[in-house]
């Protein structure tokens, strides 16, 4: 049997990354994207999970049973948000995902798609929102990792779901490309994380609780 691994934010830059590097592995049996608007799934191992919102309530509802994996690629640009707004996007919505995604799957595991420079007691804000945000995980209970990219370069026909985005990555990607070699330890992929990812998921354990941008290149391969 495969791993069964739901899949949070499977329609972002990162997680459309991510699905495709699961989709591409016979080691995967199924992924379950949650998401809050309609999905079409063109893959038969897809299942989709739609929910309004993410409140505790909504995720109650969800049999979430039975997952080896909760990959959690979600979170929002803090552009002209306020740190609670942003707070609340970033920190509370994981921490109801994973208390939700605990409690069906008390030996799972949880990997946390953070950012680089995340520390809870940063002078930044969106910095420090995502340290709050890693400790979610360690208060979780679950075996956890959380991945902390810098740049991240989108490949294999990966879009931004942000026009802006979309035109400077479109417009930036030849200079990308070329850094992304030169370094590894500002730039990654999308097929990067979806590797790193993969690999973290099919290891027998224990998981390192943090991997960097440089970390996430070298498990990539």
């Amino acid at each position: 049997m495969g791993k069964r691994i739901l899949l949070v934010g499977a329609t972002g830059l990162v997680g459309q990354g991510v699905l495709r590097v699961l989709l591409q592995s016979d080691q995967v049996e199924t992924v379950s994207v949650l998401v809050r608007r309609p999905y079409t799934a063109s893959d038969p191992r897809v299942q989709v999970l739609q929910l309004t919102d993410f409140s505790s309530d909504a995720l109650d509802g969800l049999d979430l049973h039975g997952f080896d994996a909760c990959l959690y690629c979600a979170g929002p640009l803090p552009l002209g948000m306020t740190e609670a707004a942003y707070r609340e996007a970033t920190v509370a919505t994981l921490e109801r995902v994973v208390v939700a995604y605990a409690a069906a799957n008390p030996a799972g595991y949880v990997a946390y798609i953070s950012g680089m420079g995340a520390d809870a007691g940063s002078a930044l804000m969106p910095l420090r929102v995502k340290g709050q945000a890693e400790q979610v995980l360690a208060r979780s209970g679950l075996a956890h990792t959380s991945l902390r990219p810098g740049v991240v370069r989108p490949v294999l026909g990966v879009v931004s779901p942000h026009r802006l985005r979309r035109g400077l990555y479109a417009l930036g990607s030849p200079v990308l490309a070329l850094a992304a070699g030169i370094c590894p330890r500002v730039l990654t992929s999308t097929e990067a994380i979806g590797r790193c990812l993969l690999q973290l998921v099919l290891e027998p354990g224990p998981r390192p609780l943090v991997i960097e941008n440089a970390g996430i290149a070298a498990r990539a391969g």
